[in-house]
């Protein structure tokens, strides 16, 4: 039914909008023509905006702008036919008001689905958006608004409206900007409808700016295409309205900041190459008359760019420690896994001979892992790593070193500690171990000479030595100018299992 009532729509609209080029109304006919246009863009706006409970508020804006600017065409009819029948309307008038009121209420409507789409403000895509406006910011003051704030004829009320205008095109440019960069992939059809709509507003504007500042009235052909586009303008908006992706503008979907396409990249090239661009063709034309204007444009390009490339590189940076750390780290328990090990252990050893203290490692195997798995099920065996791994690391010093070394395996790096400290270390950590599974375990102290693959083969060994012996015990490496492994005393005071 949504479909059908848009393709309906789309339909109806742009047989109005060819039959007003093709029939070339006049007069009052005209203005009344363009209202219907813009008050059906509103109803339609509405009548999308209670399908769209999510974003109601900003569709309510996009009306409240459509219905404001098509009436300041009446307003403007009226003005003309009976405040002012022999001249000139003056400037400002109440119409500006209308006409006005699209901006801000655009606007708001934009900040509202931008606001929701993004938990946290997103200051890269800003900083992109900022720096294409602030290229397009410096043919628009060389070319309209300069001018029109010089123009003697105009009172200052008439000079602050000439330059509103222009400064809302702007600001709907940074705003639509803006939304592009931290919408869906793909985007949804809505927003290219919505784009449109804007692109078509700017482009009228435009068109009247260009003809005021060059002093000249358009022709009747001129004048009609210009109001067609502003009436593509209203169609596209109700169209985006009434589009079933409507409610996906606001969803969020916020693509990496640290990624930039091509087309992006591209973009950002051609907003940096204005201020350049137009100081060679002054030069070109034998008198530079913006030098001010251009120098200000370029030292605000080179701002946000190095701004953009900063928040770009502290991005890489802080993914780069991301990925570093996970690679360290077990995903399943949240320890070091044994990449961090092979790490830290060299450090402790070194320490260990910096300082002339012990350091012991002691490797831990649950007992029976495999039965447990069979009777419970792997989730369950996960499950008893992941809480065994958390209740040993409350048990231990601050300065000892868990990790998990793979499947069952974990290993107890324990500085400051010989062989008796580290097996009172490993009895406190068996009575700890959760739904009354047991483990053994092998000790090693560093003998002051063995590199620590030595020393983590010597407490592998000592390990087997407490699976051979029966588990649920601890087993100490003598050093290895005597004879290789020797049991810990007081060690296996619960049954074997």
């Amino acid at each position: 039914m949504s479909q059908l009532t848009l393709v309906l729509y789309l339909a109806t609209m742009l047989a109005a909008l060819v039959g007003f080029f093709v029939a070339a109304p006049d007069g009052l006919v005209a203005v009344l023509w363009q209202i219907a246009v813009g008050y059906s863009a509103t109803t339609a706006i509405l009548v999308g905006a209670r399908r769209n409970t999510g974003d109601r508020a900003a569709w309510y804006c996009f009306a409240v702008g459509i219905f404001a600017n098509s009436t300041g065409l009446l307003v403007e009819a009226v003005d003309a036919t009976l405040v002012h029948p022999t001249g000139l309307p003056s400037v400002p008038s109440l119409a500006d008001a209308f006409y006005l009121t699209l901006y801000p209420a655009f606007a708001l409507g934009l900040a509202l689905l931008i606001r929701k789409r993004e938990a946290r403000r997103d200051w890269g895509a800003l900083v992109d958006a900022t720096m294409v406006v602030a290229g397009l910011s410096l043919p628009a003051w060389i070319f309209v608004i300069a001018p029109s704030a010089g123009d003697p004829t105009l009172s200052i009320p008439g000079h602050l409206v000439s330059i509103a205008y222009p400064v809302g095109d702007l600001m709907l440019a940074a705003m639509l900007i803006r939304l592009h960069l931290g919408a869906r992939r793909p985007r949804p059809r809505a927003l290219w409808l919505m784009s449109g709509s804007l692109a078509a507003f700017l482009c009228a504007d435009i068109a009247w700016a260009v003809l005021h500042v060059l002093g000249q009235s358009p022709d009747d052909t001129t004048r009609r295409l210009i109001q067609v586009t502003s009436m593509l303008a209203y169609t596209l908006i109700g169209a985006a309205a009434l589009h079933p992706s409507a409610r996906q503008i606001g969803e969020h979907d916020r693509p990496p900041a640290a990624h930039l396409k091509i087309a992006t990249i591209c973009l950002f090239t051609g907003a940096a190459l204005i201020a350049p661009a137009l100081l060679i063709f002054q030069v070109a034309q034998g008198r530079v008359t913006n030098g001010l204007a251009i120098a200000v444009g370029c030292i605000a390009m080179v701002l946000l760019v190095a701004t953009r490339m900063s928040q770009l590189i502290r991005r890489l940076e802080q993914q780069a420690t991301t990925i570093r750390e996970m690679s360290h780290t077990d995903e399943l328990t949240g320890l070091p896994n044994r990449r961090a090990w092979t790490i830290e252990l060299p450090r402790a050893i070194e320490r260990a001979r910096r300082d002339s203290v012990p350091l012991s490692v002691a490797m831990l195997d649950m007992d029976h892992f495999k039965l447990f798995n069979d009777t419970h099920g792997h989730p369950a065996g996960d499950r008893l790593l992941t809480a065994s791994s958390a209740a040993w690391q409350r048990r231990l010093r601050e300065v000892d070193y868990l990790a998990r070394y793979g499947g069952e395996e974990f290993l107890v790096l324990l500085p400051d500690a010989d062989g008796a400290r580290a097996g009172q270390v490993v009895d406190r950590l068996r009575d700890t171990t959760p739904l009354g599974q047991t483990f053994s375990a092998g000790i090693a102290t560093w003998n002051g000479r063995e590199t620590s693959d030595e020393l983590v083969a010597r407490a592998d060994s000592a390990l087997y030595a407490a699976k051979q012996a029966g588990r649920n015990q601890t087993v100490l490496a003598l050093s290895p100018r005597t004879d290789p492994t020797g049991q810990y005393p007081a060690t296996a005071s619960n049954p074997s299992r």
